[in-house]
């Protein structure tokens, strides 16, 4: 048993110690936590309740808890998705001393994220989202609260910077372009990263950067630290006091937000240095403006400086991992869906054409372009398991009492992939009608619906931008992309290589013309690239010096309290604006305060 369990966490440990010296540590290391928990025990008021005895728990040792039952290769969403057919959608664990429920059906999912969300929007303490959000000063990873309320309602008003009218996001994405590697291909992950990173960088701090650029390789660099060492802080999370001793991964991911937050602080003043009284140009200046207009009320002095950088840098999860790494899953289901391709282009050639780029506004107009991202992200979800909700007060789940601390993990994996739902759950078909039950990690509640529009735009425009424009196939020869993925802190596809080429009537490079306006705009004719270099440099040039496409470009409007979704129902179901998903999409409300993904 402990051979088991020491090889399931060993990797979390990062200890360069022998298995034999690991199982005396893990064993004194326990001793120690017992005789703490014996001392310490009866002083927790706070801490949760024994278990509804009605909910079926996972067997558990002292101290250890649930743990050595939940060892093995298996990633945590294939693990819960596994004891579903012994427990039931419903069941309990203990991580460590941590009463867990486990949620894999999609009402008990409703029940935490909508119908009771107020009840379960907590958020557990963590020794490494402490780290990464200097104490929960961000959106996602604070506990609920009025200053979490305020906050939130700020970030909100300035994410409207990037709703339906911006023109910035859809002439940076149009331009993409990705014509390298000939015939033997190349992995797109290096490229799709880098130019939705230079997205990001554009509409958080206003930075440009070419390909190459040391600042931006700076930004990938730390933010990819950050993702690849948070994965690895699972035992610490579970036994807070083993940051004492020491741990690569901790010690790298301090490294990490040592480098961002110095970047971003830099960003910030900056921006404080040149702030105006016009309209923002970024989101750093919207938060700013909105920080400086609540300062003279009590409630307004209490949003810091701490939490505008901590809201940029969550922009960045939001904006370049969630939406890279669902364009890259895209790009492998289409890879082996070829005819899916043929389709959507059929679509961008009726109802777009060629003579100008894909705006927002045609999000209603390509229906089945939407059952694409919607069928990817209910597929290969980025967070098959949704970060943890914390009970705040006494509620209940399918019937069953949850006392206040427990803590909940929605597993979003099984629920996209009930097979109550779709007869054929691990088949990629966006044509299909059936019940489509999509609470992405992203879009699961008003804590993140922030983030919601700034991902879900990106993700269409270059999408759209990418298939409107060219072909993707397999290199002769080639293998098919592996679709297992490997988990950190999002599910990610294993690299893969494609072919690129030019569609008919886009073989001309900078021979090519299009125009980047909105349909209801006057054209504006400006060269396409034919390289990965050009299109830089033509990025460059064309939006971030700022030069302005002819008279006919259409300015940002902001209208009070504008959003990308509406209220539906009474149950608080949101549908975003464009999609017609031939299967119930349901998203959760952007504008209920204190329900949250």
């Amino acid at each position: 048993m402990f051979t088991r369990l020491l090889s399931s966490l060993s990797p979390c440990i990062s200890l360069p110690y022998s298995p034999s010296s690991l199982f005396l540590l893990v064993l004194f290391l326990l001793v120690v936590l017992f005789f703490i928990s014996r001392r310490s025990g009866t002083n927790h008021p706070s801490s949760p309740p024994l278990p509804h005895p009605s909910i079926p728990c996972i067997p558990r040792l002292p101290l250890l808890g649930s743990l050595p039952w939940l060892g093995g290769r298996l990633p945590p969403h294939l693990l819960f998705t596994r004891l579903v057919s012994r427990y039931g959608s419903l069941y309990a664990l203990y991580l460590g001393p941590h009463y867990t429920v486990v949620v894999n059906d999609h009402q008990h999912a409703r029940e935490v994220l909508l119908q009771r969300g107020r009840d379960f929007a907590g958020r557990p303490s963590m020794v490494t989202t402490d780290l990464l959000t200097r104490g929960g000063k961000d959106i996602a990873f604070a506990d609920y609260s009025p200053l979490w309320k305020l906050h939130r309602r700020l970030v909100h008003n300035s994410f409207t910077l990037f709703g339906e009218g911006s023109s910035r996001l859809q002439d940076i994405v149009s331009v993409l372009e990705l014509l390298s590697g000939g015939r033997r291909g190349f992995d797109p992950s290096p490229a799709v990263t880098r130019a939705i990173t230079n997205v990001v960088c554009t509409l958080v701090f206003s930075a440009t950067y070419r390909h190459g650029d040391a600042e931006l390789q700076e930004v990938m660099q730390y933010n990819d630290g950050i993702v690849q060492t948070i994965a690895r802080g699972g035992l610490v999370d579970i036994y807070p006091w083993m940051k004492v001793f020491p741990n690569s991964s901790l010690r790298k991911l301090k490294d990490c937000i040592i480098v961002r937050d110095r970047l971003l602080t830099r960003k910030l003043e900056e921006h404080k240095a040149s702030l105006s009284d016009g309209d923002p140009r970024d989101l750093l200046d919207a938060l700013l403006k909105g920080k400086t207009d609540r300062s003279s009320g009590s409630e307004g002095e209490l949003i810091t400086d701490d939490h505008v950088l901590m809201t940029a840098a969550e922009a960045f999860g939001a904006g370049v991992e969630t939406t890279s790494t669902t364009l890259l899953w895209i790009l492998a289901y289409l890879l082996h869906h070829p005819e899916v391709q043929d389709r959507v282009q059929k679509e961008l050639d009726e109802q777009i054409g060629n003579d100008r780029a894909v705006s927002v506004s045609d999000r209603g107009r390509l229906p089945y372009l939407d059952c694409v991202i919607n069928e990817g992200m209910r597929i290969r979800p980025v967070s098959p398991v949704l970060i943890p909700h914390t009970a705040m007060t006494r509620s209940s789940i399918g019937g069953h009492s949850v006392g206040p601390g427990t803590r909940v993990l929605v597993n979003m994996w099984s629920i996209h992939h009930d097979p109550r739902h779709w007869d054929k759950p691990d088949l990629f078909n966006p044509g299909s009608t059936g019940h489509t039950l999509l609470l992405p990690a992203i879009w699961g509640g008003a804590s993140v619906c922030v983030g919601e529009s700034l991902a879900r735009l990106e993700l269409f425009l270059f999408l759209s931008s990418l298939l409107q424009r060219m072909s993707f196939r397999l290199p002769d020869g080639g293998p098919s992309p592996n679709l297992q993925g490997r988990l950190g802190v999002v599910l990610q596809p294993l690299p893969y290589k494609v072919v690129v080429t030019p569609r008919a009537g886009w073989e001309g490079g900078a021979n090519r013309k299009i125009s980047l306006s909105s349909p209801k705009s006057k054209p504006a004719q400006n060269q396409i690239p034919a390289s990965v270099e050009e299109t830089f440099s033509f990025c460059q040039n064309l939006l971030w010096n700022r030069r302005v496409v002819e008279s006919g470009q259409r300015q940002m409007t902001r209208k009070p309290g504008g959003r990308m979704c509406s209220r539906r129902n009474e149950d608080n179901v949101i549908p975003v604006r464009g999609v017609t998903h031939p299967k119930e999409t349901m998203f959760a409300p952007c504008g209920t305060e204190g329900r949250r993904a």
